[in-house]
């Protein structure tokens, strides 16, 4: 599963060659390639290792998944980790899948697992900026950053979707919609936090590569590299204030909980004193000793007056005060 490409003094000159055929290309300064493997196997790393003069240790961190989004420095070249992120459509899921990438004077070797990366979008992004091909390997650098990152943008705005579709359910009176409130916030929530670990260490990637001693950004390409840069910033901020608007959604909704309760005791409590009341007449006109009115239908007429006339007292009282 390997695709190739080699550049001739800033223009495509074959496509998908033999791998075996990159070792008389590398060394030729007018001469750009790049190699990509998938799922690659121990005898892949080995030819790349091979073929490229890779360190060690480089190698190693590209066999070994879950890597940190970083830019490490050897002698030689430079080995790039990052990640490409999608969001499930159904779910709301960020899957993420792991892009290495080794970068040479003249080649960039890219390392993915499975399908999430899409390597043709990458393709088409070099092929829309065909004049740029003649400005180094930092033209292909740029295209593998620039749909790394957007596709990170474009994850951070459909979080945003979902957190604001969120917000509309938040004072809804439904038990069940309650219940999705509290699921949603916690999915969303361990979401960002997967996403910010892929977003944030993009800065430092990004910004190391701007410099000038590392060689791999000429002058014309800088303006290109510093977009990138500035949409990697606009995607850390976007998913830390994300992250702080789940927390307050998910303290909202405790907050309307408690308030909805509050109100549900203070009715409970209101219809319970105007009950209290005809408990209070009846037990009182119920003692075994005379009192004004014993065994008379005066008695009856007046305890049922009064029980009436408290229960419709402490009723419009409360009603007033909006406790019921």
């Amino acid at each position: 599963m390997t695709r190739t490409r080699l550049y001739r003094h800033g223009t495509l000159e074959l496509e998908n060659f033999p791998v075996q055929d990159i070792s008389d290309y590398v060394g030729d300064p007018d001469c750009m390639v790049w190699l990509d493997v998938r799922d690659p196997d121990s005898a892949d790393f080995d030819m790349i290792a091979e073929e490229f003069g890779l360190h060690s240790l480089a190698i190693e961190d590209a066999r070994h998944e879950h890597q940190r989004p970083k830019l490490d420095t050897y002698r030689t070249h430079l080995f790039m980790s990052a990640y490409a992120v999608t969001v499930a459509p159904d779910t709301g899921a960020i899957e993420a899948s792991e892009v290495s990438a080794f970068i040479t004077a003249n080649a960039l070797i890219t390392i993915r697992q499975g399908e999430h990366c899409r390597i043709d979008r990458i393709v088409e992004r070099w092929d829309d900026s065909p004049d740029l091909a003649k400005h180094g390997v930092g033209f292909l650098v740029h295209g593998l950053l620039d749909y790394l990152v957007d596709g990170h943008f474009t994850a951070v705005q459909d979080l945003d979707d979902r957190i604001e579709q969120l917000e509309d359910l938040l004072f809804e009176d439904s038990p069940k919609e309650i219940q999705v409130v509290q699921r949603r916030s916690f999915e969303l929530r361990k979401n960002l936090v997967r996403l910010r670990r892929v977003v944030l260490p993009m800065r430092e990637v990004v910004n190391s590569l701007l410099r000038r001693d590392l060689h791999v950004v000429s002058e014309p390409m800088m303006p290109y590299f510093q977009d990138v840069y500035d949409h990697v910033l606009r995607a850390t901020e976007w998913t830390e204030s994300l992250r702080d608007l789940v927390t307050t959604v998910m303290e909202t909704n405790l907050t309307v909980q408690g308030n909805r309760m509050n109100l549900i005791m203070k009715k409970v409590t209101s219809w319970a004193a105007i009950i209290a009341v005809p408990t209070a007449v009846t037990g009182f006109y119920g003692q075994n000793v005379p009192y004004p009115g014993f065994s008379a239908h005066s008695g009856f007429w007046t305890s049922t007056g009064v029980m009436i006339g408290l229960s419709v007292l402490l009723y419009t009282t409360f009603k007033h005060k909006d406790w019921i």
